[in-house]
């Protein structure tokens, strides 16, 4: 039976020598069991795939990767966004906003240069929560608080003198960097900028994973046949019938695609068809069968215990301990949050646990079982803050609100402009 956690005992493993909290879930397709599951796709359309060995196997197993460290991080950042949206929690938060330099909303920005700029599509407020280097990206770098460059502020600037020593400045503006890892590397001192490890993992595994057929076919109702074609690219940028509407090149109508067919601009039949490898024996992403899926969870205590949080230059070793726990019970929300938000990983890969989610303490002299839920999360949550305060330590309670330079909208505006012209398949830089 899980005990119910406690902030005492959330500070108490902080400050002993347990090596962290653990949680460990079973989970299966939503379909019910032998029900198929599509893993992410790499490089070539194929998943990721190894071999593990499990306890209570004799050898090796067959297993996928069904979410990554990387996308673990992002679910649980995302539902920590969620619940600042929803008032349930106060968190530091960086956002860039955007939404003066789209649509009507232009109107009420004094900035006159925002008339020349125009975004198709809403950007809305980007947060250290939904930026890909937390407040280490360069989307922050690229605006300004107050009319001056962030980093160059008096408040940036006090991210150039984070370190392992003094990561007060983080947990003052941006305490999910400690927690998910962070390297400051498009900062003032490039690759030499402060680098923090990350002290919470995550990932979901597909178990003795069976490769599936990939099938595919399509019915237009317009009946249109393959016959109808060529069609022939047109000079405004979609596709014709009319040769003489086409663009030319030496003379001649250029074809759409690779052979003008109707299926060039989606249109037409596709012929049922089934294959499970391609032309190289390579498996094709058919998706997976699974007797389970397992996800696991760790924050590390080491990872946490080298970090120090001075105030005013002086170091003390029990507002550490209530920084650290802070941290701690921010993870627990993170992870909490993300299982009440529930696990639909992306098309037919929607997963369900068979049991709570529970953690385990792993002190060497009293291993613990506890369980805590989203309220329960939310709570330890705010008592670990509210001890921070005590201790000395500052913590934002609203966002820290920046606006986007000119020239960063510009190049937004301008990716959206080149999208829409070339009909959506313009690509980004790796």
């Amino acid at each position: 039976m899980a005990e119910k956690l406690t902030l005492d005992l959330v500070r108490k493993a902080v400050s002993g020598r347990a090596a962290g909290f653990r949680a460990r879930c079973e989970l299966q397709p939503a379909g019910g069991r032998g029900t198929k599951v599509f893993p992410p796709t790499y490089a070539g359309a194929v998943y990721a795939t190894e071999k593990r060995r499990l306890p209570g196997r004799d050898e090796p197993v067959e297993c996928v990767l069904l979410d990554s460290v990387q996308s673990q991080a992002n679910r649980m950042e995302e539902a920590l966004q969620q619940a600042v949206d929803d008032g349930r929690v106060t968190l530091p938060v960086i956002e860039a906003d955007f939404t003066p330099y789209f649509g009507e909303a232009k109107a009420a920005s004094p900035a006159e240069q925002l008339e020349e700029i125009d975004l198709l599509d809403p950007v809305g407020k980007v947060s250290s929560l939904q930026a890909p280097h937390r407040i280490a990206d360069a989307i922050f770098r690229d605006s300004l608080l107050e009319g001056q460059p962030f980093r160059k502020s008096e408040v940036g600037r006090k991210i150039d003198r984070a370190s392992l020593r003094n990561a007060t400045p983080l947990f003052e503006l941006c305490p999910t960097a400690l927690l998910f890892g962070m390297w400051d590397s498009t900062g003032p001192k490039g690759g030499l900028g402060a680098k923090f490890e990350r002290a919470m993992v995550g990932e979901i595994v597909g178990i003795d994973a069976i490769k599936g057929t990939k099938t595919s076919s399509r019915v237009d109702p317009l009946g249109i046949q393959l016959k109808a074609g060529p069609i022939y690219e047109a000079k405004d940028g979609g596709w014709t019938l009319d040769p003489e509407q086409a663009r030319q090149l030496k003379g001649k109508p250029i074809v759409k695609g690779k052979d003008g067919r109707p299926s060039e601009a989606n249109h037409g039949n596709v012929t049922p068809s089934l294959s499970d490898r391609d032309r190289d024996g390579e498996y094709l992403a058919g998706g997976v069968t699974i007797t389970h899926a397992e996800q696991t969870l760790v924050i590390s205590l080491p990872a946490l215990r080298r970090l120090r949080f001075p105030v005013g230059g002086q170091h003390d070793a029990e507002r550490d301990i209530a920084a650290r726990t802070v941290l701690v019970s921010l993870g627990l929300l993170a992870a909490a949050l993300a299982d009440e938000a529930g696990l639909d990983l992306r098309s037919r890969c929607l997963l369900y646990p068979e049991q709570d989610l529970e953690w385990e303490v792993l002190d060497r002299n009293e291993p613990v079982r506890v369980a805590l839920n989203a309220e329960e999360a939310i709570e330890l949550f705010k008592q670990a803050v509210g001890a921070a305060k005590e201790a000395g330590l500052s913590w934002r309670d609203a966002p820290l609100v920046l606006t986007p330079s000119e020239q960063l909208v510009k190049l937004v505006a301008k990716s959206q402009h080149l999208a829409a012209e070339q009909g959506g398949d313009a690509e980004g830089d790796a």
